[in-house]
């Protein structure tokens, strides 16, 4: 295993909605997790791979921590509080349009028991006025002994750099853990499924998007040029199919017509994408359920 001048493993982590996928899909440069405007749109650990010629950093996108509300919302914070220990670095992200909550509050709590450097990452700072910003962050350095603080757009792209490479020459010295042109672990069926999920957030509305989950049933190349993707989006109620669905099939076919343009990029490959719709009756809520729609909590 080749060894690398800087090599490790950092956890993004903060409250839903604070931008921790965009900026991980900025960083690798392809997107690997799914964005939304609704917030705990990450319900996964999404490992997001970045390698150049002497160095390799392992980003963790955790779920936003909330205050769960079923099964599924206990897993979600379980997943993200069990990287804390396990990482190198945690990169502490919070948005700047919106003050310290007791989201963050909670958060810091458990990151007084981190001995590894934590980053403060200011997030959004093109919606705000650069005079908010100071009160904001002297706000919270007086919560946390951060390693340094970094204002950020990771929409933009502003202070990225800047942040990766901080991050980058900090890291020991270790193994190439991945293949120099690998940018995440999950397999291309995970991510499909991802898709396919992100475009059920962008185009249906109200009770619709957290009991959705998806389930990437095939994938099958057809020719030379042509890949058959099926996949399963399960709710927890025909109601919720009836939405999916929509009149003559027109949201299903929307969503199916989103998802298949990502999945070509994924792939590189023209995509014919099958969609069904199944309801599996309060599946956030039951455990077998979690586990057989890929929601496995850590082992201790």
């Amino acid at each position: 295993m080749e060894l690398m001048k800087h090599s490790g493993f950092v956890a993004i982590i903060g409250r839903p909605n604070v931008g921790k996928s965009t900026f991980l899909n900025r960083i690798i440069g392809q997107k690997i997790a799914i964005m939304s405007d609704k917030a705990q749109t990450t319900r996964n650990k999404i490992q997001g791979i970045y390698t150049t010629t002497d160095s390799q950093v392992v980003f963790i996108d955790t779920p936003g921590i909330h205050k769960p509300q079923s099964q599924l919302g206990d897993y979600m914070v379980q997943a993200a509080l069990s990287t804390l220990n396990d990482v190198d670095a945690v990169l502490f992200m919070v948005n700047a349009t919106q003050r310290r909550g007791r989201g963050d509050d909670f958060i810091i709590e458990r990151l007084k028991k981190v001995n590894q450097p934590i980053f403060l990452v200011i997030n959004k700072i093109d919606q705000v006025q650069p005079d908010d910003l100071l009160p904001f962050v002297e706000d919270f350095r007086q919560t946390l002994d951060f390693q340094e603080i970094y204002p950020i757009s990771a929409l933009e792209g502003i202070n990225c750099e800047e942040l990766l490479s901080a991050v980058t020459n900090m890291l020991p010295a270790g193994p190439q853990y991945y293949p120099a042109d690998q940018i995440t672990d999950h397999p291309e069926r995970f991510i499909v499924a991802e898709l396919v999920r992100e475009q059920v957030l962008k185009l249906t509305r109200q009770e619709v998007p957290h009991s959705v989950a998806v389930v990437t049933e095939k994938i099958q190349r057809q020719d030379q040029q042509k890949v058959l993707v099926q996949a399963t989006i399960v709710v927890e109620r025909s109601s919720q199919k009836g939405i999916l669905i929509g009149r003559g099939g027109k949201m299903l076919k929307q969503i199916g017509t989103q998802a298949r343009k990502q999945i070509e990029l994924l792939l590189g490959d023209k995509v014919f994408l099958e969609l069904w719709v199944k309801v599996q009756k309060d599946w956030r809520d039951r455990k077998v359920d979690l586990q057989s729609l890929g929601y496995q909590p850590d082992e201790d």
